[in-house]
């Protein structure tokens, strides 16, 4: 009766396994939505799952608004990530700012990067930040740095999206000029704009979410994404790419995706591209001028990403931007 039981019981444990295969995994590799909570802080920062795919980055000639450096169209292949729900607002930023919180850590972290020797930020200059909005007139290296920061912090590896990651995610399945397809009169219940922002950020999570439960991939502010710009990536990358990004040494241009408050509805659409310019910091008086702040992109700013797969320890700050001194 006991042998019985015992063989039942094991059976019944492989039936389990083969039905709900997660539970082979370790917890850290079930591939599930999440908040990564910010010990030290009542903030948290929620987490999508995005499954790896091929998908046909840019645009067709025929799409209305469509500029020449989306083309020619290719198929790109993503590996599995996680994306941020929202874009990182000046809350959060906040907290790497001021460094308040960098003595409260996880028991056990993955991965163990000295916090202390992270490079800590400057205050913006000219502060239009407020809290519960996306935080805005960060430089790329800026971005990057909170996602170093934000790694050391919790022990999970974080950094910007590619541009094709951006990109894969935005469309959340869909081919056509926008997440929710070609009707651009239903710009309204997605994201903010040139016609119907006031000319203003808005707090993010007060447009609907695409299908993959992202909210402003269109509009209110363009993101940062790790990519220098140029108008002829895609010829360069060619057909049948996997995991692409295009890092050159020069600051400027660097890629923005998805548009902002201040762009009409075209440059919303998923495939438009813009990019960074030393106009962006018109009005910073230092010399030489900040790596954090651009004191005129009151438009830009930035929502992350951890892939799946992580890097190992060694190839951490292959993904994360190094610093360069401004003119």
């Amino acid at each position: 009766m006991t042998l019985v039981l015992r063989i039942n019981i094991k059976y019944l444990i492989i039936i389990q396994l083969i039905l709900c295969p997660k539970l082979l995994l370790p917890q850290s590799q079930i591939f599930n939505p999440y908040s990564e909570n910010l010990l030290g802080k009542k903030l948290k920062i929620n987490m999508i799952p995005i499954d790896g795919n091929q998908f046909k980055m840019g645009s067709s000639s025929k799409e209305k608004g469509r500029k020449n450096d989306e083309g020619p169209t290719i198929n790109v292949l993503i590996d599995d990530f996680w994306i941020s729900e929202l874009e990182i607002t000046w809350d959060l930023f906040e907290l790497f700012l001021n460094r308040e919180i960098d003595k409260f850590k996880p028991a056990s972290r993955k991965i163990k990067l000295d916090i202390d020797a992270i490079s800590g930020a400057t205050a913006p200059y000219v502060n239009y930040n407020k809290k519960g909005y996306p935080v805005i007139n960060v430089t790329q290296y800026a971005a990057s740095q909170f996602c170093k920061w934000l790694t050391a912090k919790t022990g999970n590896y974080y950094r910007l999206p590619t541009e094709a990651e951006w990109e894969y995610a935005c469309r959340a399945g869909e081919s056509r000029a926008f997440s929710f397809g070609n009707n651009a009169r239903k710009m309204d219940d997605y994201g903010w704009f040139k016609k119907n922002s006031q000319g203003k950020i808005q707090r993010g999570k007060l447009k609907k979410p695409n299908a993959f439960g992202l909210y402003d991939m269109h509009g209110n502010v363009a993101e940062w994404v790790l990519d220098s710009y140029d108008a002829k990536t895609y010829i360069v990358w060619g057909n049948g790419i996997e995991n692409p990004v295009r890092k050159k040494k020069g600051i400027y241009p660097r890629v923005v995706r998805g548009g902002s408050f201040k762009d009409d509805i075209n440059d919303l659409r998923s495939a438009a591209r813009n990019h960074s310019t030393p106009s962006w910091k018109q009005r910073d008086p230092q010399i030489p001028k900040s790596l954090w702040w651009h004191t005129d992109a009151t438009h830009v700013g930035f929502r992350i990403v951890r892939p799946r797969d992580e890097p190992k320890m060694d190839e951490l700050d292959k993904m994360w931007v190094p610093p360069k001194k401004e003119y």
